[in-house]
């Protein structure tokens, strides 16, 4: 996953209203229950039948590495419904607030520079923005396709200040870190 997939994961973790299972016994329960069997539990967390049987029962525990794929497997089926609320909310009224740390570089007029420097940024992006990197990611359009579309919305909002500098193009690059919030 890239930096904007992994901050729309994070986002999505916020909005839980109950916890995930803890237990290695409750998240295997969790995923056979949620994929149907422990044949497919397996496939998706890298072990064999057998082992998720046994973790289930208590007779075996998760190596860290498995039991970390387990704990992301459970918090990525988690609440599904309310992950689509939030986003369905933010999509249509509420927008998302995007607060980054990268280089903006721009091409400008002729007189101005357009030197790529390092910016920290909390800009609040309307709806129809959030629409758009929501429907893209649901398409499964790659990291450099979403960073174009939160590029262009901070371009919008932020750079061009509602027309004040229409010629403007932004290029986001080098992130150092980007969450997002709805």
């Amino acid at each position: 996953m890239g930096e904007i997939e992994d901050a729309i994961e994070r986002a999505d973790q916020e909005g839980v209203t109950r916890e995930p299972p803890k237990t290695l016994k409750a998240q295997i329960g969790y995923l056979i229950r949620q994929l149907g069997s422990a044949r497919a539990v397996a496939a998706q967390i890298g072990v064999t039948a057998d082992s998720v049987n046994r973790y289930r029962r208590g007779a075996r525990q998760a190596r860290p590495d498995i039991a970390a794929k387990i704990d992301a497997a459970v918090r990525q089926r988690w609440q599904p419904r309310v992950r689509r609320q939030r986003r369905k909310q933010a999509a249509t009224t509420g927008g998302i607030t995007i607060e980054t740390r990268a280089r903006f570089g721009y091409t400008a007029p002729v007189g101005t520079t357009d030197d790529g420097r390092v910016r920290r940024l909390t800009v609040h992006l309307p709806p129809q923005c959030a629409r758009r990197l929501f429907d893209a990611r649901d398409a499964g359009a790659g990291e450099r396709q979403l960073r174009q579309i939160v590029a262009e919305g901070l371009q919008e909002i932020y750079f061009k200040d509602g027309g004040r500098a229409d010629d403007l193009e932004v290029q986001f690059t080098d992130i150092d870190y980007l969450d997002l919030g709805y």
